[in-house]
């Protein structure tokens, strides 16, 4: 059986895949949705690894990374890709958001989002030494 952090980073690679592949079929919504489960499923791995219990069940990206301990190491650029992501968990489900919401969301801007999540879960799988 995989350990808890393989688990979270097995996750988030197969995110990885569904996220490029709703890219492709431009439904950039649903895509912003995975790439946020991928951040989050990436900091799981890390609260697993330090904590050494099962994370918190919890969407909250910037809890994750305080939780992570690793919050304090993230670049400006990366902290703002949690800000960015954090609606698309929650306010992209409900009506009331999901259509101003699906209007930002631009080929160009997504095809950015989806290149700096898989740039984060790389920058997590290194602090994990993976």
């Amino acid at each position: 059986m995989l350990d808890k952090v393989e688990y979270w980073l097995d996750l988030a690679d197969d995110d990885v895949n569904v996220s490029k592949s709703l890219f492709e079929k431009k439904h950039y919504l649903q895509m912003g949705f995975f790439c946020h489960l991928i951040v989050e499923k990436a900091l799981k791995a890390i609260v697993a690894k330090v904590t050494h219990e099962v994370p918190p069940k919890t969407h909250h990206l910037k809890k994750l990374a305080v939780k992570a301990e690793i919050h304090d190491k993230l670049s400006d650029k990366q902290l703002t890709l949690l800000e960015d992501l954090s609606p698309l968990q929650i306010e992209a489900r409900y009506p009331e958001y999901k259509e101003s919401l699906a209007k930002t969301l631009t080929a160009d801007y997504c095809k950015q989002l989806l290149k700096e999540t898989e740039e984060f879960l790389c920058f997590v799988k290194k602090e994990l030494g993976k």
